[in-house]
């Protein structure tokens, strides 16, 4: 990938975060991410995501790579207490982090009110993260599906349009993770990417998928090579296929935001 978000959001720090894997660089090893249950499904979104970064950077030791997910179900982005988290030793991670990653509720792009109250949290919260010296990024969700009683044709673009919006007033990077669902969907109707009983949680398809998404927008990499398949749970043919869909969706992200 010759363009990543990760290069986007972390200009000038490119001397101190990887950019490669021939582990002469330390690569990006403290993120807080933090959200609800879209991101506690399936045994949490953020161990896939350092598990793939123990693959490709294997000198890493396991306590080296300090990941911390924060997350209350049901709840908004702005239920979370962002300064207790971001203070140092909080958490259990000593120095401040280098990324926090912010998912809001699946329903707060429906009203205009949660819209705008996303939005203000947004960019307060960026704020927040920056001063500590660490770089916000919003993971955009996905949109539901059948059976759940609030699915909508054209979901995914009110979506979208909150997530761009905050990510421009607060200076934050977006992760497409909903577009990435969104092309699945029409590539491959039936690959179902959610829980079947209530169509608006991810199955262990869909945090892969939205791991993967999450994992380029933080590092200089394109997962070729990743083979990282939730210890045989997930098909050789699914864990490319999802790789795939991620590659398209960040680059068609990345063509589309310049």
């Amino acid at each position: 990938m010759k363009k990543t978000l990760f290069r986007w959001l972390f200009v000038g720090f490119a001397g101190f975060f990887c950019a490669g894997v021939t582990g002469e660089e330390s690569p990006l090893t403290r993120v807080l991410f933090i959200g609800n249950s879209y991101l506690y499904y399936n045994d949490s979104l953020h161990n896939h995501v350092k598990r793939m970064v123990a693959e490709r950077y294997p000198t890493l030791k396991s306590r080296d790579i300090e990941y911390k997910s924060v997350t209350i179900g049901g709840a908004r982005l702005n239920h979370h207490n962002i300064d207790w988290l971001l203070a140092p030793g909080q958490i259990g991670v000593d120095e401040p982090f280098q990324a926090v990653v912010m998912q809001g509720g699946s329903f707060e792009p429906l009203t205009s009110e949660t819209r705008e109250v996303f939005i203000e949290t947004a960019t307060a919260f960026s704020k927040k993260a920056r001063l500590v010296g660490a770089k916000p990024l919003l993971y955009m969700t996905h949109a539901y599906v059948a059976p759940h009683r609030r699915v909508a044709e054209g979901m995914i673009d009110r979506i979208a349009s909150m997530y761009i919006e905050a990510g421009k007033a607060s200076n934050a990077g977006v992760i497409p993770v909903g577009f990435a669902f969104e092309r699945s969907y029409n590539q491959r109707p039936d690959f179902a990417l959610h829980a079947d009983f209530d169509g608006t949680h991810p199955n262990l398809r869909g945090t892969y998928l939205g791991a993967c998404v999450v994992y380029l927008s933080l590092y200089d990499d394109d997962l070729k090579g990743l083979q990282y398949d939730y210890f045989g749970r997930l098909s050789r043919s699914e864990v490319l296929y999802l790789q795939r869909i991620a590659r398209e969706t960040v680059e068609a992200f990345e063509a589309r935001e310049k």
